[in-house]
């Protein structure tokens, strides 16, 4: 018998958390426990009516049965663009600055498969989202763990980093609004960022699925507002967080053409484009980002004063809120990376 083993590169991947204390957390439902489950940012909210309806009606044109490839839906990339004109005051090409993902979680796992040689430096926030590492990981990078502490204001000062690790980076992951923190970051920040970038030749994958998911009169900008940011840039959305279609997996990247260009032609190994239908209903709920994304922040705005109010006496959750909105009460995330112990004791 032919003995199979996972290559190196498997091998060097840790586990991933949310998927473990999804497993545990099944384990405990079938146990009879009623679990509170602060693991996966997975609302459990339901999607939009119009995305419903709109993709009912998609799946009845039989052309949205055929392989979507990776130019997508034009409607999609229009319902982009316009929303980064509406929004954050960004002019994109819709087909040269635009990419249509399955979901944001590929494409940041695949930008650095598309843009990082072996021994190429990559800035990965600790804690951050697992495929951060996981994308670098598999291309061979020499991954640059930054930890995010209070002290810094939860941020990632590449200026920081060692002389020699800054002359080799590449590719940096950022992620404002952030998860698990809570920390938002300012324009000076950001503009402090994108300048490091130009000096040192860094590509910046910035995360920000949770741009419409702010409270208190704040509200998230997008990286490319930042003057110069198209040059070194790409931003990543999903619909999953903004309108609760987390397992419909559809999101996109916008920003810097050549970097989209090289992801686009990894993802054509890989696959064949979301579904056209999917991507139809994602234009529809696109288009009304603006009153859709105020009923799901007004349930999460409830919810986040509930959290904060009621268990501000009980030692371990309160622990658990801190972490999830100590910073000006701004955004409500999930916290997936806290201590085990911790996790153990909230579950």
């Amino acid at each position: 018998m032919v003995r199979i083993e996972p290559s190196d590169c498997v091998n060097r991947l840790p586990a991933y958390a949310v998927a473990e204390i999804a497993v545990r957390k099944q384990e405990l439902v079938r146990a009879g426990v009623d679990v509170i489950d602060l693991g996966a940012g997975d609302p459990d909210l339901p999607p939009p009516d119009i995305a419903v309806e709109a993709v009912a009606e998609a799946l009845r044109d039989p052309a949205t049965s055929r392989y979507a490839f990776q130019t997508g839906s034009h409607r999609l990339r229009e319902s982009i663009a316009a929303y980064m004109a509406r929004r954050f005051d960004v002019a994109v090409d819709p087909t040269q600055e635009v990419l249509p993902l399955i979901g944001s979680k590929e494409g940041l796992a695949h930008i650095a498969i598309a843009l990082l040689n072996r021994g190429d430096v990559c800035v990965v926030p600790e804690p951050g989202y697992p495929a951060y590492l996981g994308g670098a990981t598999i291309a061979g990078a020499d991954i640059e763990v930054v930890p995010l502490r209070a002290e810094d204001g939860f941020l990632v000062e590449l200026e920081k980093l060692p002389k020699s690790r800054l002359e080799r980076t590449r590719l940096a992951f950022l992620n404002y609004p952030n998860n698990p923190t809570g920390a938002v970051a300012s324009m000076d920040y950001l503009r402090r960022t994108i300048a490091t970038c130009h000096r040192h030749g860094i590509v910046l994958a910035y995360d920000n699925p949770y741009v419409e998911m702010t409270f208190d009169g704040y509200r998230a900008p997008s990286i490319l507002e930042i003057e110069g940011a198209r040059d070194v840039a790409v931003e990543f959305h999903s619909f999953s967080k903004t309108f609760c279609m987390t397992g419909w997996r559809l999101g996109w990247a916008v920003g810097n053409s050549l970097a989209l260009k090289a992801l686009s032609k990894v993802k054509s190994y890989v696959d064949t484009g979301a579904f056209l239908a999917i991507q139809e209903a994602g234009a529809s709920v696109l288009d009304r980002v603006e009153e859709l994304a105020e009923l799901n922040r007004a349930a999460m705005l409830e919810r986040r004063d509930a959290c904060t109010s009621g268990c501000r006496y009980h030692t371990v959750l309160n622990r658990v809120v801190l972490r999830v909105s100590c910073w000006r009460q701004k955004v409500l995330l999930s916290c997936q990376d806290l201590p085990l112990e911790l996790r153990e004791k909230v579950l």
